[in-house]
């Protein structure tokens, strides 16, 4: 299997490449990234891009199946404007070049509850990123909504209790729906999404699946 990686960088895009690293049926990894990294691991071919540019770049994005998992935090971007840039068009765009160069399988890790017609701006987003991207019409498209995530080393305050929080909501039977999930369960159900047939919505540590039709 040859994959593509979009947000390498980030915390669940690390343990993504971790999975893939340690799986024998991975022949190569294609890197897409603002700022240059390095691997160790021969199969890992890294391209350092301006997102803003696809004609430059958008040759690169061939193989089986791509991983994307990009964003940003709306404090991070500094306007709604740079994080729909980010987490829209960036995603977006390299899910097009992907399908126009043949690759068959979509990996897209979204948010619990994204819905174009939400009224809150980042599930509005995430649920537009879906729809467009569903409508690309890869042959077979994996979506993932993973409600909190629990990143490895986590450093903000805001984060680490905020899943302290739910968490001991869960464990009165509270907010269940919730229940926040490691960034590496995440990359692994993402992995193994890649290697199923159907078009479906899976929304992490939960048994509902959603499963749309490939038109």
């Amino acid at each position: 299997m040859k994959a593509i990686v979009l947000g390498a960088t980030g915390a669940t895009g690390k343990d993504m490449m971790e999975c893939l690293l340690a799986d024998t049926s991975v022949e190569e990894i294609v890197v897409l990234v603002r700022r240059n990294i390095s691997f160790a691991d021969p199969r890992v071919k890294v391209h350092v891009v301006d997102f803003d540019h696809p004609e430059e770049w958008n040759h690169l994005v061939k193989g089986d199946v791509l991983f994307s998992m990009m964003g940003t935090s709306l404090k991070q971007a500094g306007s709604k404007e740079a994080q729909w840039r980010v987490d829209y068009t960036y995603q977006y765009e390299v899910a097009k070049a992907a399908r126009e160069n043949g690759v068959e399988r979509m990996i897209l890790m979204s948010a619990m509850s994204a819905n174009a017609n939400s009224k809150f701006f980042y599930l509005s987003m995430k649920g537009t990123l879906e729809d467009d991207v569903i409508r690309l019409g890869f042959p077979h498209t994996f979506i993932v909504r993973p409600p909190s995530l629990i990143r490895k080393n986590a450093k903000r305050w805001t984060e680490t209790v905020t899943v302290r929080i739910i968490k001991a909501f869960n464990s009165i039977g509270l907010l269940r729906g919730f229940t926040p999930v490691p960034t590496m369960s995440v990359a692994k159900q993402m992995l193994e999404g890649a290697k199923t047939i159907n078009v479906q919505l899976l929304i992490a540590n939960s048994k509902e699946v959603i499963k749309y039709s490939k038109r």
